[in-house]
């Protein structure tokens, strides 16, 4: 009896001391495939430096979810717990904004004030089609400061399907970046060049605003150079980045020189340059044309010592968007969008973060970029469909060109390079030349730094109507939302990225879905082989069973 207490009291005590060790050792194991559940070191850097609670209301919520978005409320609140494993200073909470009738379009409406728009589904399920309406979004708050976290990942021509996989894999992303947004000040500075007639402070608006969240913004004019560009050249130093967005007039050789130093004392810098010279907005007049003509920024140089080239001649594409033309006659006059083949939809590099799972991003007569031999490491970051053509300049762009059939054999040139990222140690554009103005400590190679050109200077380019600035992610003519914003976005920050937040877009996440249409064909199958089947064999086990007794124990 002694021994078998013994015995007992033994695996009391072991019991125990396993429990105990394995509260203190807690390890979580992720067996699937893409590893979704193993959060990157970004991530985990952000989440260990949260030392006040951050509070997340979801609005993912709702019994009347199609199954493909009930798997990313699924997904995001699997990631979520994964937050609150590596601090417990983040709590959630999943909320249906819809639930009560009584709230229910006041909630909506306060909502859609500060930006979480509604979006309506199509449900497709047990043969019936019917609408839904959900907010996919977050909010998170921390120390009375509250950050919008947009949980749908759109995409031109996405199915809903599709649609869900792309946001479950910009999850992480989604969240890091607001927690970054709430716990992070700004650090970095931004100089938005001026002085070369770029575009108006109206026309990047949108953009800036956005860039606003995360960096410290400020105008920089260049026309001090000319009077005293030692001290030009010392006060652009002071920022991190500049940004160029459709400079008009040519650069003078002393400008060009104190930007060049700039980038040899470890500047970052985003171009967005236009070679040819063409507006949309010219061809809305009476005769409805106008000419495409090179434009000399005096630039070539310049770019040709980095590694790139801006061809002056327009690249047209069969994959765009449309134009908006007026048709009919005085006061029957309709606006109809049109093929428009110099509004190239350019695709990202799905291998880089920059451009990995981004959406396509609107041109408007856009040129191609070449890239030259040197040490410098090129990344094609977008570029055109394959169906394209190039176009020569000087040419005539007439509105007519929209109501005709394009001829497809001619357009054959293949995908055209229209954005470039450039990173490595770049050399000086004036080495070994005579310098056009004195500067003090001129360089003749940088230290590692980053550079990126894109041949449209109107990817920035938001529209102003009566209200101010359009959304620079939307495009009108088409009625869906472009990768614009989301795409330069991208691009400041892999820029001016010091933590590797931007790496997390390049995680990728498989999500497996079942046919909804199949289910419905062949949904009396599967209740029958799952219902009926189990019964069948349990009938016919217990008759055999019975049998078998009877044929053995009977008289």
């Amino acid at each position: 009896m002694k021994k078998k207490i013994k015995h007992i009291a033994i695996v009391v005590i072991v019991l125990i001391a396993i429990n105990l060790i394995s509260n203190a050792v807690f390890k979580r194991f992720d067996l699937t495939e893409d590893q979704r559940y193993t959060l990157s070191e970004s991530t985990i850097t952000i989440l260990e430096e949260v030392e006040s609670p951050i509070t997340i209301d979801v609005f993912l919520e709702g019994s009347e979810f199609p199954s493909e978005f009930r798997r990313l409320q699924s997904e995001t609140k699997q990631l979520l717990e994964e937050f609150s494993n590596v601090n417990d200073n983040i709590a959630f909470s999943f909320i249906n904004p819809l639930e009560d009738d009584a709230s229910r379009d006041a909630n909506i409406q306060s909502l859609s004030a500060r930006g979480m728009q509604p979006m309506q589904l199509s449900v497709n399920e047990s043969g019936k089609s019917s609408k839904a309406i959900i907010f996919p979004w977050a909010l998170a708050s921390f120390n009375e400061q509250t950050v919008i976290i947009p949980l749908i990942k759109n995409k031109i021509g996405s199915t809903q399907q599709e649609l869900v996989s792309n946001s479950v894999q910009h999850l992480e992303y989604a969240f890091a970046d607001g927690f970054s947004k709430l716990t992070k000040p700004k650090r970095r500075k931004i100089a938005v060049l001026k002085g070369n007639n770029q575009l108006d402070d109206i026309n990047i608006a949108d953009f800036i605003k956005k860039l606003q969240e995360y960096y410290y913004i400020a105008p920089f004019t260049l026309d001090s150079v000319a009077s005293n560009p030692q001290k030009t050249s010392k006060d652009l130093n002071t920022y991190d980045l500049i940004i160029s967005a459709k400079p008009t007039v040519p650069f003078t050789e002393e400008e060009k020189l104190v930007l060049d130093q700039f980038t040899m004392n470890g500047g970052k810098s985003l171009w967005l340059i236009d070679a040819v010279a063409m507006e949309k907005d010219s061809l809305y007049n009476a005769a409805g044309k106008n000419f495409a003509v090179a434009r000399d920024l005096n630039l070539t140089d310049f770019f040709f010592k980095y590694g790139v080239r801006i061809n002056p001649g327009i690249v047209a594409d069969m994959y765009s968007a449309p134009i908006m033309v007026a048709t009919g006659n005085d006061n029957d006059t309709r606006f109809m969008p049109l093929r428009w083949s110099y509004s190239p939809l350019a695709s990202g590099n799905p291998h880089h973060p920059i451009t990995n799972n981004l959406n396509l991003v609107k041109f408007d007569f856009a040129t191609q970029i070449d890239t030259l031999k040197n040490s410098i490491t090129k990344t094609v970051l977008l570029r055109s469909s394959a169906l394209t053509k190039l176009e020569g300049v000087p040419r005539e762009i007439n509105l007519e060109e929209a109501t005709k059939e394009p001829d497809a054999n001619l357009y054959n040139k293949g995908n055209q390079t229209l954005a470039v990222l450039l990173e490595g140690k770049f050399t000086s554009a004036y080495k070994n030349l005579i310098k056009p103005t004195k500067l003090n400590g001129v360089k003749d190679q940088s230290p590692p730094t980053k550079m990126i050109v894109v041949a449209d200077g109107d990817v920035i380019k938001n529209n102003v109507d009566r209200n101010g600035p359009t959304d620079l992610g939307f495009d009108r003519s088409s009625n869906q939302a472009v990768g614009n914003k989301e795409f330069l976005l991208n691009a400041v920050n892999y820029l001016l990225d010091d933590n590797g937040l931007i790496n997390i877009r390049s995680k990728e996440v498989a999500v497996a879905f079942l046919d909804q249409q199949k289910i419905a064909q062949e949904k009396t199958k599967w209740q029958l082989l799952n219902i009926a089947l189990p019964l069948a064999l349990l009938a016919l086990f217990g008759f055999v069973f019975n049998y078998i007794r009877k044929k053995k124990y009977g008289a």
